[in-house]
């Protein structure tokens, strides 16, 4: 069996041309995504299509574009397809895997895609390395500054508990139970997230301690 793909973005003026070309192509059946743009990650149709698919069947597209939205994505799907026995053909590119330039001109494409994201993973770490000389500080910004931390560790030890306290600075119980011990400067402190009822436990030792 014959299926066509095609993706309507909301820019196209004129769908019907990628459909009626695909269907002189000779798809049995097309599935289209409308309204979708090229970066979405999400292609019900596409999801569909390549369901449909069964060994021996080809897929036909109206122009790469439509296909894949990156030459890294477009090159791994057609790698999945022909896995399945699956071939794939591009209208405007003129790219047919069933055939043997075809094919050839893929594995072309794959060896370009993966030089690319070796190039993306090395300008990455060339970039990271740079902000670390300069002092610039990679990742998420912690949630809890230097004073709260010293704020919050103070509360514990005057018997608050770590849940109280966590609502109080504004973060989750388990902000707090990481937060904590790297900026505790007493076992005590550590103690309290050894176990749930660790802290009850402590509070009540050191209490008996101030009645006797």
């Amino acid at each position: 069996m014959v299926i066509g793909y095609a993706r309507i973005s909301t820019t196209d003026q004129n769908p019907a041309l990628q459909l009626d070309a695909l269907r002189a192509a000779g798809c049995e059946r097309v599935f289209a995504d409308e309204g979708v743009s090229g970066s979405a990650t999400k292609r019900p149709a596409l999801d569909k299509a390549l369901a449909a698919l069964q060994p021996g069947d080809v897929l036909i597209v109206w122009r790469l574009d439509r296909f894949g939205r990156s030459l890294s994505r477009l090159v791994q799907i057609t790698k999945q397809l022909g896995d399945r026995d699956v071939g794939f053909r591009s209208l405007s590119e003129s790219i047919d895997t069933t055939s043997a330039p075809g094919d050839f001109l893929f594995h072309v494409m794959g060896a370009l895609a993966e030089f690319e994201r070796s190039l993306i993973v090395e300008r990455t770490r060339g970039g990271m390395a740079t902000a670390k000389q300069h002092g610039i500080k990679l990742g998420r910004k912690p949630k809890l500054s230097p004073n709260k931390i010293e704020h919050a560790r103070r509360l514990i030890d005057s018997g608050e508990s770590p849940r109280h306290v966590a609502k109080t600075v504004g973060v989750s119980t388990a902000t707090l139970y990481r937060s904590i011990p790297a900026a505790a400067s007493n076992r005590v402190t550590l103690d309290l997230f050894s176990s749930p009822d660790s802290w009850q436990k402590t509070r009540s030792t050191e209490n008996r301690h101030h009645e006797t």
